[in-house]
């Protein structure tokens, strides 16, 4: 008798719960929980729910969140998007339910609360400099630090995780949508550059695109003053 194939979707969305399901064998630390795979089933139905964590009742002003429970079927998952003051409680919000079959399926259950504003996330330009090995007073337009194109950037929720992963434009520019919550923007290496800018810590609010982040990258060269060198020189 031949097998009819099981249906692309399911067999991705069966193959995440075994996988997360597991420990490793023979001892060593547990994996991932099942209930906790439901959740990454759920998180990925929405991309305004990426970079969303866990819960954490000691956590005073989270602004997103999913918990899960166990039913007689699988689990439910509430995913939850606050926004506006939320360190005093959140003026708005909105709650997804979803029940996720033990199979893997994901269905919506039910939804409420005010809809939420225009997307959030990150934003900023990636520079280099100096670029000039004089730095005068006032400065010099031609000396402004230049844009970094192919830089990479990591970035990374408040419990240490990687949501995202993104590159610069060719004019330095970088942008991601991301759920409200606390992040934290890791500049990677790039070939010709001294060292590595330090991490940014970052607040994403629900419906707003947040202030510009530049990230700045040493060139290597080493300025002197300007003014000083024109007086030297006028000294002569």
């Amino acid at each position: 008798m031949r097998r009819t194939p099981l249906p692309w979707a399911l067999a991705v969305a069966i193959a995440v719960l075994v996988q997360v399901g597991c420990s490793p064998a023979g001892g060593g630390s547990p994996g991932p929980s099942i209930a906790e795979g439901a959740a990454r089933l759920v998180l990925a139905v929405d991309q305004r729910f990426a970079g969303i964590g866990p819960r954490d009742p000691d956590l005073i002003g989270q602004s997103a969140w999913y918990e899960v429970t166990d039913t007689a079927d699988g689990w439910r998952v509430q995913v939850y998007i606050g926004w506006g003051d939320c360190p005093a409680g959140c003026i708005s919000h909105h709650t997804w339910i979803y029940d996720v079959a033990r199979g893997g399926r994901v269905e919506l259950a039910s939804q409420e609360g005010e809809p939420l504003p225009g997307g959030s996330g990150i934003r900023g330009v990636v520079t280099a400099g100096p670029t000039c090995p004089v730095v005068t007073d006032p400065p010099d337009p031609n000396c402004a630090e230049r844009p970094v194109a192919g830089a990479g950037l990591v970035i990374r929720d408040a419990a240490g995780v990687q949501v995202a992963s993104i590159t610069s434009a060719a004019d330095g520019s970088f942008a991601v949508a991301l759920a409200p919550g606390a992040y934290e923007l890791l500049p990677q290496p790039v070939e010709g550059f001294m060292g590595t800018p330090a991490a940014l810590d970052v607040r994403v609010e629900a419906g707003e695109p947040g202030e510009p982040l530049t990230v700045s990258y040493d060139t290597g060269i080493r300025s002197s003053t300007g003014q000083g060198l024109t007086q030297w020189g006028m000294a002569r």
